[in-house]
């Protein structure tokens, strides 16, 4: 292979470090293998701490101690984070029981976390338990394979339980593109389930690559109206298109992402393009076609730029869907009409048009653990010992109890009240808050974002009711870094963190996700930030139209310029 990489006759530059590391790699293994028997260190060496991402972890340590660890003359406490594969973010009760015992006997904080991509994590997993781990989500059919790393992550799906049938469908197409976007390599089942080598096999990446994506790749299913995944996070979507309520296709979005590097002007958030509509035939020729062009037009010579989102920018967008067409032997249609009105979950019981009833519990932070008063953990196990449905892991990291049938609906409410899980008293603005993991678990935080939200959120309701506005909200998002794991950047009032309690203030998103926000202060306190809010809320509560949100207010008063174009726009 060229040591330089060349794309439509543009010479890009000399490969990436990681483009060496997944070549050598043997298709994922490393030496994985013989790392887990190094006691010496609790965490992995060399490359291989860059492998495990492929399995679905990353390793960290516990900032908060980190400083008195060295002190002591001792390394980090090395742990590493798991995510699992679970797309659509369906897991019946057995399963949930399964993955509490093993948060509860086998990791350092205790914890379940819901995430923005719609399963969930251990946090804080020692070297010794790891193959524990992964043998444990085996036997109940979890995995974690491609959950992080340059491939296909977990896909997406809206989280639907009123329009059953449709989500249904939606749903199984979301397990199809996943499993069909899968590395295809043994190595997951070699290391972690100690699988059987074949003498002579040959692994064979025939969508991915042998050097797999430039980058890491994220695809959602989405039903109108609710963009519960928020499509524009993410390199490609599919927009599910029913006709007398059943699934016909899908308008295909692709090259949406939130990530930017602070100082860095050419790295930006990005919407997703809207290349046209294809039959339910092609779904999965089109998927693949999207990641193959993808994998061989991707920047591999600057991670920064290595998205889809730049190579769309770059080689442009009609270029990039001709080649996709191309591939998937198809030609797209006209997009087909749909809107989006919102992207929250329906807190609390709705009723399906199958009879079925679903409880949307909401979980601030996506963190189930027992507090104080509040044994949040407790009381899931609990319901899930009675269920005889599913649950729904959503990507505004709540949980929802579906499938309920009416005779057991009185019965789970009561668990859930006693447990804290129903609490009638949080807002609608708190509903519409969201943060990352930060500290003291990320190694790529700046800024506190999981643990600070709470208060901030606190502080923002005293501001709504200062006003007369405590029934309305603001979407509100804190992210720890500029990466995107919190999807600041497609909120109405974004944080990004920069230093410790220092943030930049974005503004101008809207309710419906489908506008990127733009930077409004740098590098200021919390207080200050507040000061801001107060000051806009007040202006927002005043002169808006009615019904007017937020994000659409700082627009049309002249606070904030619209962000159109990102590439154009974001810094202007």
């Amino acid at each position: 292979m060229s040591d330089k990489q060349v794309v439509l006759g543009t010479e890009l530059g000399p490969l990436a470090d990681n483009e060496r590391l997944k070549r050598e790699s043997n298709f994922l293994r490393g030496t994985i293998e013989q790392d887990l028997k190094d006691r010496v260190t609790g965490g992995f060496t060399a490359d291989n701490f860059q492998l495990i991402r492929f399995h679905g972890m990353y390793q960290q340590d516990d900032r908060d101690i980190r400083a008195e660890r060295q002190k002591q003359k001792l390394e980090p406490l090395q742990n590493v984070m798991l995510r699992a594969r679970m797309p659509g973010g369906i897991i019946s009760p057995e399963q949930w029981l399964a993955i509490d015992k093993f948060a509860t006997e086998h990791t350092m904080y205790g914890s379940i976390r819901l995430t923005t991509r719609q399963t969930f994590q251990f946090h804080g997993v020692l070297k010794p338990n790891i193959k524990l781990m992964h043998q444990t989500l085996n036997k109940i059919g979890i995995d974690s394979i491609a959950t992080a790393g340059d491939v296909n992550r977990n896909v997406l799906c809206t989280t639907n339980p009123v329009e059953s049938e449709l989500h249904q469908e939606a749903y199984e197409w979301a397990k199809k593109i996943s499993e069909h976007l899968l590395p295809k390599t043994r190595a997951y089942a070699e290391i972690w389930l100690d699988g059987e080598k074949v003498e002579g096999h040959q692994d064979e990446e025939p969508i991915l690559g042998s050097n797999y994506l430039p980058r890491k790749f994220k695809t959602t299913v989405v039903i109108p109206p609710q963009n519960d995944v928020d499509v524009h996070a993410n390199d490609l979507n599919f927009v599910a298109i029913a006709d007398n309520g059943k699934l016909v296709g899908f308008n295909v979005l692709v090259g949406g992402g939130l990530a930017m590097t602070h100082g860095d002007t050419a790295t930006y958030p990005r919407k997703a393009d809207d290349l046209g509509f294809v039959a339910l035939d092609k779904t999965l020729d089109v998927a693949a076609a999207v990641v193959t062009t993808q994998r061989d037009w991707g920047n591999r010579s600057n991670r920064k730029n290595a998205k889809t989102k730049y190579t769309l920018d770059r080689v442009g967008t009609d270029v990039f869907k001709a080649e996709v067409e191309k591939r998937a032997g198809i030609t797209f249609e006209a997009v087909r009409p749909y809107e989006f009105t919102d992207r929250g979950d329906r807190i609390g019981w709705v009723e399906g048009i199958d009879g079925k009833h679903h409880l949307a519990l909401f979980i601030e932070n996506g963190r189930l653990l027992d507090y104080p008063g509040k044994p949040l953990k407790s009381g899931v196990a609990e319901i899930a010992k009675i269920h005889k449905g599913d649950f729904r892991m959503t990507a505004n990291q709540n949980l929802i109890v579906a499938g309920v049938s009416k005779s057991n609906k009185a019965k789970i409410e009561k668990i859930a009240r006693e447990y804290g899980l129903i609490d009638d008293g949080v807002s609608e603005q708190r509903k519409n808050s969201m943060a990352c993991v930060a500290f003291p678990t990320c190694p790529l935080a700046m800024a506190e974002a999981e643990r600070f939200l709470p208060q901030f959120v606190t502080d923002v309701e005293d501001i709504l009711e200062k006003h007369g506005l405590e029934d309305e909200h603001i979407i509100l998002r804190v992210t720890g870094c500029p990466n995107g794991c919190g999807r600041a950047m497609l909120a109405e009032i974004g944080l990004v963190g920069k230093a410790p309690g220092r943030y930049n203030l974005h503004l101008g998103g809207n309710r419906e996700g489908t506008r990127v926000p733009k930077m409004y202060k740098e590098n200021i306190t919390d207080a200050q930030i507040l000061e801001d809010i107060d000051a806009l809320v007040g202006r927002w509560a005043t002169e808006r139209n009615d019904g007017e949100g937020f994000g659409d207010f700082v627009i049309r008063a002249g606070i904030i310029a619209e962000v159109k174009v990102s590439k154009r726009d974001f810094y202007a």
